[in-house]
């Protein structure tokens, strides 16, 4: 999967965790996964918690945050939905 495709995976939605970014619109926020992965957690645990996650996921979280600290805007992406 190209990097366009798995930063896709990210999205703000301002009705979702204060307009934190969450992967594919879930409830689940990127800064979760990173801790996670920071706390030693593998891939294979998050994934078997989390059944509804795919590895494409974690890549793109870990990406994100590559991007991110590089210093890419990447943190103001179009929200997935908004609420009427």
């Amino acid at each position: 999967m190209n990097e366009q495709k798995l930063l896709d995976r990210i999205v703000v939605n301002p009705d979702i965790f204060g307009g934190k970014p969450i992967i594919r619109g879930l409830r689940v926020a990127v800064e979760h996964v990173l801790g996670m992965l920071a706390a030693g957690e593998t891939p294979e645990t998050i994934l078997k918690e989390y059944p509804f996650l795919e590895r494409e996921d974690l890549q793109a979280c870990l990406l994100f945050a590559h991007r991110s600290l590089r210093g890419e805007q990447v943190h103001e992406r179009m929200p997935l939905t908004k609420s009427a």
